[in-house]
């Protein structure tokens, strides 16, 4: 046979396209092509290959060999090509008899010697490979992700084991041993306990939870409000499958190693520097990459000091926080990124020491300070509250602790699962149509409602977004929506005209 296919995947963004790997030996100089839109790592293939294929105890064909990566169109990065391609030399030369390998697929970058190296972004081609009912034969050092898929993958660490496999020698080992889906220990190290006071911020956070609502803290340094947001993970509800395995390629692409930097079904906190730039935060680069904000994918996107982030950063996150996706375009095609995340920030109304609740948000330098922030950003955000300084004698006398995440989540728990029984997502996630068939108000909340918009001006999003966390409020009662529930609903927005009068000034 002189003519060999073999599968492999690239990556692109989550998405992992079937690559064929054709390899043709035919009569002429020695010589080896690689066509099909390679980057430099893909045609330095070739050398890797030769060195891996001739210390592995086989002949190298000293033919001219032409290799084509298809579709052609699609560009092809990295040393992940380097199993397959091997192997498709070795089929096509003859070497490995006549084998049908149209059921498999192969991944792995070769190391001189024939060892296969892990590669970044696995996770995304064994779902792809396993939803095409293919086998894939992987690095060693990527079986940890791969077992995610449960009992479908299979792993070597030398070219010399995959043959072997081929020619039923021996036979690979199953990608196994998947943690179960449990809430990590390491959230018991941040634990709403700890928190003294502040009753309506712990509030705020577990209505964030249950809701899925992007949530604000104002008030003057050293009141909590860091302490509080880092907490919120250790109440929000436990990953659904789908989520914890999105979460997971995504820490995949962005090559970020299991049990390491990242844990199974553990919602992401990510908190980055108010230094950062656009594309840090929510991706880029010629071969674009997740930023911040997929990295916090179904978890937390902490940004404390928010007027301090530059005011063209703070806008990118505009279309994610609608749309739970960051897309991002290049010469080279478009690539989309998930980012379904929920918004925590923290701020201080003003950069001057607190004297007061009146001179703390009226005076010139709170103005100032607050006009970084634009108006249509801060209108994404559901829960705009107030972190007030702790009393003295709170904070010296009181020494009982407060609720403990755990009895929180148990509350979050149910709320979440009333609401998925309901409409299948989170209340923050309904659109206008089903936010409007599920919230029905009465007539007299209607103008209760209608009085409310007027005196605080709030927008149509706005006021939607009112109702979503009332409609939480009342799933954590297990009840409809009342008056209460609204009253309390609006009572998270009272910074609204404040930082309304400060924008438009």
């Amino acid at each position: 046979m002189s003519l060999a296919t073999i599968y492999s995947r690239a990556r692109v963004g989550v998405a992992s396209p079937l690559v064929t790997v054709e390899t043709h030996i035919s009569n002429g100089l020695p010589s080896l092509n690689i066509v099909g839109l390679p980057e430099a790592a893909v045609r330095e293939a070739k050398d890797r290959v030769r060195s891996a294929i001739i210390n592995s105890h086989f002949e190298f064909p000293t033919r001219r060999v032409t290799i084509n990566l298809a579709p052609a169109d699609l560009p092809k990065e990295g040393g992940r090509y380097d199993l397959a391609i091997a192997i498709s030399v070795l089929v096509a030369s003859g070497q490995l008899g006549e084998l049908n390998l149209g059921n498999m697929e192969f991944i792995g970058e070769l190391a001189l010697s024939g060892d296969i190296r892990g590669v970044s972004g696995l996770l995304p081609s064994a779902i792809a490979c396993y939803q095409s009912n293919r086998q894939l034969i992987l690095p060693a050092d990527n079986q940890a992700e791969a077992a995610l898929v449960e009992g479908h993958s299979i792993f070597a660490k030398h070219l010399t084991q995959v043959t072997a496999h081929l020619l039923k020698q021996s036979a690979l080992p199953l990608c196994q041993g998947r943690p179960e889906m449990d809430l990590p220990s390491q959230q018991a190290f941040n634990d709403m306990r700890d928190v003294k006071g502040q009753y309506q911020a712990r509030r705020a956070l577990e209505v964030a939870a249950a809701g899925g609502h992007n949530l604000l803290f104002i008030g003057p340094a050293g009141t909590g409000k860091t302490m509080l947001a880092s907490r919120l993970p250790s109440i929000m509800p436990q990953m659904t499958e789908a989520e914890a395995l999105s979460v997971a390629s995504v820490q995949s692409v962005a090559g970020r190693k299991m049990g390491q930097d990242w844990h199974w079904s553990e919602r992401p906190f990510r908190s980055p520097h108010h230094s950062c730039s656009a594309a840090a935060l929510v991706g880029g680069g010629s071969i674009p990459k997740p930023g911040e904000a997929s990295l916090a994918h179904c978890g937390v996107l902490f940004l404390d000091e928010l007027p301090e982030f530059d005011r063209k950063v703070l806008e990118v996150l505009r279309e994610p926080l609608e749309n739970g996706e960051v897309h991002i375009s290049r010469a080279r095609g478009q690539v989309t990124f998930p980012a379904r995340f929920q918004l925590v920030a923290a701020m201080n109304a003003s950069n001057e020491a607190y004297h007061g609740e009146q001179e703390y948000y009226q005076s010139k330098a709170s103005q100032k300070y607050l006009k970084k922030l634009s108006a249509p950003f801060l209108d994404r955000i559901d829960l705009h509250v107030e972190v007030p300084p702790l009393p003295s004698d709170v904070l010296v006398n009181v020494r009982e602790e407060g609720e403990s995440s755990d009895s929180i989540r148990v509350r979050v728990e149910q709320a979440v699962a009333r609401q998925r029984a309901r409409q299948g997502v989170q209340n923050a996630l309904l659109s206008g149509r089903q936010l409007e068939a599920i919230c029905a108000l009465s007539d007299d909340d209607k103008h209760f409602m209608q009085q409310a918009l007027d005196t605080l001006k709030l927008s149509a999003r706005a006021y939607h977004r009112v109702l979503k966390v009332a409609l939480t409020l009342a799933d954590l009662n297990d009840s409809a929506v009342t008056r209460a529930h609204l009253m309390e609903s609006l009572s998270y927005r009272k910074m609204e005209k404040t930082l309304a009068s400060v924008l438009s000034s």
